[in-house]
């Protein structure tokens, strides 16, 4: 993985600014490698994605209030943020669903204690 102190040409962050909510809250300030949270549109249909609690994208949490949060932004205009509250550590395997109404399908989050 890249970071931006050997990150040519800017790759890997070219259109990290156009996901607009996220890069105003604190994208900008990033200073681990981005390739690692966003990367080109993913091709029309079901995607499934796969987190391990201290490793990769996902950090050990405290115990808490979180939001998972997914926004889709096109280079034509189109742009549509869906969030999901939930609270760590899991005591069920119980999916939680939310669903977008333009750019987004349905999103689930599946704990699995």
């Amino acid at each position: 993985m890249r970071t931006k102190t050997n990150n040519p040409e800017g790759e890997g962050t070219k259109w990290l600014k156009d996901l607009r909510q996220w890069w105003r809250r604190g994208g900008r300030e990033l200073a681990v490698p981005a390739d690692g949270i966003t990367g080109a549109t993913k091709p029309v249909g079901r995607q499934q994605l796969n987190f391990t609690e201290g490793t990769g994208a996902m950090p050990k949490l405290a115990p808490g209030s979180y939001k998972l949060v997914v926004e889709a932004a096109r280079e034509a205009g189109g742009r549509e943020v869906v969030s999901i509250p939930f609270q760590w550590p899991p005591t069920a395997a119980r999916p939680v669903v939310a669903t977008g109404k333009e750019e987004l399908g349905e999103i689930t989050l599946e704990f699995k204690p």
